[in-house]
């Protein structure tokens, strides 16, 4: 709080007013602990109030300003303006009624997390689809550097075609949990959101499109990892595939039937998978079964069972 509270206050000393850091401080702190409202929504809130106070215009606070074009691997400090040429890699489930959209940016050099805010009013975003994102805020949160668009961001479509740089990586270990959204979905015809009981955050109900899915969890025995299997991969991998999802849905007029028949054949086994790291999750490629703990497993049997047994004195 006290780094936007001083971003506030210099932006404010442009425009020629002298606003108290303490009281921006005393305001962000009470929106943002006491009603629990989100950091970038609090901010708005804090600079509209005072923008009231000294009778200035929106227009003049938030006045477009030219930002350096930069790669996403060089997003290494929080609180700057940038803009981007990105692709997007990936959208997300929005979890609060206050975001339009969130998801994954990327370019040659990486890739970047992204929210876009529903006041922003800024124009939907499509996965697979290239932009150039004017005048966007960095952002960190333990470690991780993310980037948000608000009112004063930008974003325009290019016909460039970007290539998303990133090395892949392999991960071995039991799974020990398939999250929720996981099985057969419904995805927004739109924007391809996944729906949440049968509406999209942002274009409420719609007729969705069946997709199939699994995210879940993985355990090496020292750290966990969240993976992520699209349709193609879920369908080569578990043998079950989208026809075959929706039919076991319809029959038992419960489409839980499906996320249960992929808990029992991947739960408790050993897989090692690889695949893009894309922000928490590993984007799977290919996934097999690892026989290596199941080897260790007999080889330890077996040495228990021929090792001879201490004679009594």
């Amino acid at each position: 709080m006290k780094e936007i509270a001083k971003k506030i206050e210099a932006r404010f000393l442009e425009l020629g007013v002298k606003v108290q850091t303490s009281e921006i401080e005393t305001r962000l702190e009470q929106l943002i602990n006491k009603f629990k409202v989100p950091p970038e929504e609090a901010r708005r809130n804090v600079i509209n109030y005072f923008l009231k106070q000294h009778n200035i215009p929106k227009t003049e606070f938030f006045a477009s300003r030219e930002t350096p074009l930069v790669r996403a691997s060089e997003i290494i400090e929080n609180g700057k303006w940038v803009t981007l040429r990105c692709k997007v890699v990936q959208l997300w489930d929005a979890n609060h009624e206050s975001l339009s959209q969130s998801g994954l940016l990327g370019d040659e050099s990486g890739t970047v997390a992204f929210k876009k805010w529903v006041k922003a009013n800024l124009p939907q975003v499509e996965e697979g689809k290239n932009y150039l994102f004017k005048n966007v805020a960095t952002s960190e949160w333990q470690g991780r550097f993310s980037v948000s668009l608000n009112k004063t961001s930008e974003i325009i479509p290019i016909t460039e075609e970007i290539t998303v740089g990133n090395t892949p990586v392999e991960f071995s270990g039991a799974i020990v949990d398939i999250q929720s959204g996981s099985g057969l979905i419904k995805r927004c015809p739109e924007c391809n959101r996944a729906l949440m009981k049968g509406a999209c955050g942002e274009h409420g109900k719609v007729e969705g499109l069946y997709d199939l899915r699994v995210k879940a969890v993985m355990d090496d025995g020292e750290k966990v990892q969240d993976i992520l299997l699209n349709r193609e991969v879920t369908e080569s991998f578990t043998g079950i595939t989208l026809d075959k999802a929706k039919e076991m849905a319809t029959e038992a007029l419960d489409q839980a039937v499906v996320l249960d028949m992929i808990k029992s054949k991947l739960v408790g086994r050993y897989y090692v998978v690889v695949g893009a790291r894309l922000d928490r999750f590993i984007l799977v490629d290919s996934i097999r079964q690892d026989t290596k703990p199941i080897e260790e497993n007999i080889k330890r049997i077996l040495a228990a069972a021929t090792a001879p047994v201490a004679q009594e004195a």
